[in-house]
Formats: C-alpha cells, structure tokens, sequence
C-alpha cells in the first residue's frame, strides 16, 4: 500500500459520522437507484476497487480499474437498480469497513457550484436523516469534515480522482464553500495554456471567425462572441491560441468539451485531432469530450480517425421582410394577434439603458412563473433556471458585447424586451426575447416590431437560433414559416 492511500485509509476511519447506524438499517434510499447508469453511483478510486474485489465484488463491477463508478445491478423485485455491495434483505453493505470514501462522506457531499467553478460542501436532503434543518450536530460534523478535507492525503486523492467531486444537485444544501480544493483542482484540470474568456476578447474572437471562412449568409449563430459569453454566467468558458487557430471549450461539472470547432485558416482536421487530444487529457474517460456546432461544410472536411457525427437542433432562418410584414394567410393568426395588441395596448418603445435593469429581471421572474404554469417538463425548467442569470449578465453587458436591446412598456410597466446581434451584415440574431404572457398578443407584436427594425437597418434574414429540443418552442418556431433550419452537428471520438 502506498503512502498517501495508507494515510487516507487511516483518516478515513477517523471520519465522524452523523447519522445513527438504525437509521441506516431503516432506509430505503441510499445504495438504489432508478436508472443503471444514475450519476448518483459512488465512484471508487483505484485503491478502493482493489479493496473492494479483495472482499468479494466481481471485477466486472467496475469498467476501469484506475478509478470509476461502479456498475449497478438489477434489482430482484424488478424496481430499479442496486449497488452489488448492497444486500437488500439484510439492509446492510457487503464491504461496510472497506466502503469507498464516497459513501463514507454520505449523507455529506463535494460537489461543484452551478458554475463549476467552486468546490462545494453540503448535506443531501434525499438522506431521510437529514430531512429537516441541519442540526448543530450534523454542523459540527461538518465542521469536522471540513478540516479533514485539509490533510494533504486527501486532497491529493481528490485531485487524482476529481471526479469524487460531483456535479451541482440543487437538493444538496450548501454547508460551504472549499477554496482550497477549488485551487488544487483547477490547477490539475486547466492548461496553463488557457485564458477565460472575456469581453475583452470579442474582437479576438470575431477574427478568428473572419480568418476560418465561416462567414456566409447560413452561419449559426453560435459562431459569434454574444451567443458564447452569456452562458459564461452558468459554465466557466476558456480558450487558447495555438498555430493561429482559436479553441474555445467550456468547462461543466462533468468536464471539458468545444461549443464549436475550432476557428483557424489551417487544417480543419489537424485542428480537431488536437482539440480531442486535449479533452481527453482533461477528461479523462469521461464521455463529455465532444465538438458542437459542427457546419455541414465543415463536416465534410473532417476525416480524423474515430470521428462520429449526430445531429443537434439547428438554428431557425426567416425571410426578415415576411416577418415584418405577415402578410398572406399562411401569417393570418400572427397578424391578428398583433392587431389584438395594438389596439388594446398603448406600447412605448425605448433603447435599453441600465437604468432598465431591474425591470428587466422582474419581468423575466414574472415571465418564467408564467411559463412554469404550462406545466414544463424537467428540460424545460431547468432551462428557464440556467437563463435568468444568462439573460441578466446580457443586461448588464450588452455594450461590450455588441448586443443591442430594446425594451417595451404599457403605462409605465416594462412588459417585454428583446436583445439581439448583427450575425453577419445581412443576419439579425434575436439572442433574448420575453413578453409579458398576460397580455394577449404582445410577443408576436414584439418579434414582428423586432423584425421590422431589422429589415429597415440592411437585414435579408433573420435567425431566432435553436429550439433546445422544447417540443413547444419548435412548434412555435416553425409557425412562423421558416426559409430553413441549419443543420448543425456534434463530434465525437471513440477511444480504444
């Protein structure tokens, strides 16, 4: 046994534990689960699983010996999945002393922040035990657990395994926060070689996109600074510059990927077999490592060994001159809600100034309650939590990112907005769109005014971007006729 696995052993068998061993015994949560691949399995390191087949589990229980979730197995009563360690008549586990140090923290739990950008300590309140506020004993255990989180041992199991760090869970309340992990991890994950990404570096960005020859008319809109940079309120985005070419990845809970390929005048298939070459270092074996936003003309010119293609939701294009005018009978149900809300509503068309701010978050609180009432599926309300802070760090960066806003009032009352980008001189990107869902026909008034400036200012089309796989959106999307709907694609790689 090595020296840092006999030192975590021994630290281990220190751990306080807060929940009563009865307790454990009447459970019915922990060591099942619904689905065989749950992201709630624990993950064992390489020590642990050689422990843990030295006691009695199948090798087969683990697909890579250097450190990895364990494989579940079905239940006997047909509901759902088990780990093997667990026998479900006795209550008890199989390997108890020899557990992995991620069951040993439970119902304590790491975890990275929304962001992935901070290492988080926690209680998970699907633990029965741990239902009710934290009690002062279950803080001082906390406690407890966080100076043991500080012994050298264990934070260089940590930062060999990162991947005991889970990812967010909005059920696991946040005890504090672990800034020393955060450091240690985030030196062992990031290349010194990658800068975060800023406004700063939206010219950077935009030649890199002049210099790769994807600027015609059918570009997505993901290939534009703006359509990046919101999102930076949710993942932590960071690129490099190597040989001319531009890499921008995104870093996620679950590792590193591309949210689009590669931007440079050399080879497109070198580009790419480097950029993998880097995800899979980062990642490890995790699946995350994958191209988005691949153009049909730039697949084509992709040949890298082990490269597979799927299909991801493209964006919407539009003629911009039948959107600012509806006219015919395929827009007759557009026009006469815009009449509806014309006639009924007094609206007041203003630039957006900073000044708008927080009418602008209240209107998009009140927009997402609204939205919730059409009972969205998890998909979609997981989306409508992501975006509010995307759609405020557009609020209060829109200068800096060329983004233009306009916004909308009915006495007085901010009742919609809408942001958007010149994605090339002859395509209006509408990037943010919200109105008020109470007053009947006042988003198909707002889109068709948006529409109407940009025809006026040069614009032939209009993109409205993807429908994010939200089978309502898609039907709203395709009611306003669309000229077409790009086909974009990600890539992945087969590892051997």
């Amino acid at each position: 046994m090595d020296l840092i696995a006999a030192d975590s052993k021994q630290m281990v068998r220190a751990l306080p534990q807060v929940v009563p061993g009865a307790a454990c015994f009447r459970c019915d949560v922990c060591c099942r689960f619904p689905e065989v691949d749950s992201f709630l399995r624990p993950y064992f390191t390489d020590h642990e699983i050689t422990q843990a087949v030295a006691h009695g589990l199948p090798p087969a229980s683990f697909p890579n010996k250097s450190g990895s979730q364990i494989n579940l197995v079905k239940s006997s009563d047909g509901e759902g999945y088990l780990c093997p360690a667990f026998d479900a008549q006795s209550g008890r586990c199989g390997i108890y002393e020899q557990r992995p140090l991620d069951c040993q923290l439970y119902p304590l739990a790491l975890m990275w922040d929304e962001s992935g950008q901070d290492v988080l300590l926690g209680w998970d309140t699907k633990c029965p035990f741990m239902r009710d506020e934290p009690s002062r004993s279950v803080r001082i255990c906390a406690e407890q657990v966080e100076q043991w989180l500080r012994s050298e041992a264990i934070i260089e199991q940590l930062v060999a395994h990162p991947r005991l760090i889970g990812r967010f869970q909005d059920d696991v309340i946040v005890l504090s926060k672990l800034p020393h992990l955060t450091t240690r991890l985030t030196q062992q994950r990031t290349d010194p070689r990658l800068r975060p990404l800023t406004p700063a570096d939206a010219p950077a960005f935009a030649a890199a996109v002049e210099r790769a020859h994807v600027l015609a008319a059918d570009r997505p809109a993901a290939f534009a600074f703006p359509y990046h940079y919101m999102w930076t309120s949710v993942l932590s985005y960071w690129w490099m510059e190597l040989n001319g070419t531009w890499f921008l990845f995104a870093q996620s809970p679950d590792g590193w990927f591309m949210p689009l390929p590669p931007l440079g005048p050399g080879s497109l298939d070198q580009a790419v077999d480097q950029a993998f070459t880097l995800m899979q270092r980062w990642n490890g074996s995790s699946p995350v490592s994958r191209i988005e936003h691949v153009m049909d003309s730039q697949k084509s010119n992709i040949r890298v060994e082990g490269i597979q293609f799927r299909s991801k939701e493209g964006d919407y294009l539009y003629s911009a001159a039948a959107l600012a005018t509806l006219t015919g009978d395929s827009y007759k149900s557009h026009r006469a809600l815009c009449n509806r809300a014309a006639r009924e509503q007094a609206i007041l068309i203003e630039p957006y100034r900073a000044s708008d701010q927080v009418d602008c978050e209240g209107l998009y609180r009140r927009w997402a309650a609204q939205k919730r009432q059409d009972n969205l599926d998890q998909l979609g309300t997981l989306l409508l939590e992501d975006a509010e802070p995307a759609h405020r760090l557009v609020f209060q960066e829109h200068d800096r990112i060329a983004v233009s806003g306009t916004v909308f009032r009915v006495n007085n009352e901010l009742v919609a907005y809408t942001f958007g980008y010149a994605l090339t001189p002859r395509t209006w990107c509408v990037l943010l769109e919200v109105a008020d869902r109470s007053i009947p026909g006042l988003a198909q008034w707002v889109f068709r005014e948006t529409c109407r400036t940009a025809s006026a200012h040069g614009a032939v089309s209009i993109n409205t971007m993807d429908d994010a796989g939200l089978p309502g959106l898609r039907a709203a999307k395709l009611a306003y006729h669309p000229t077409t709907v790009l086909t974009t694609w990600i890539a992945t790689r087969t590892t051997t």
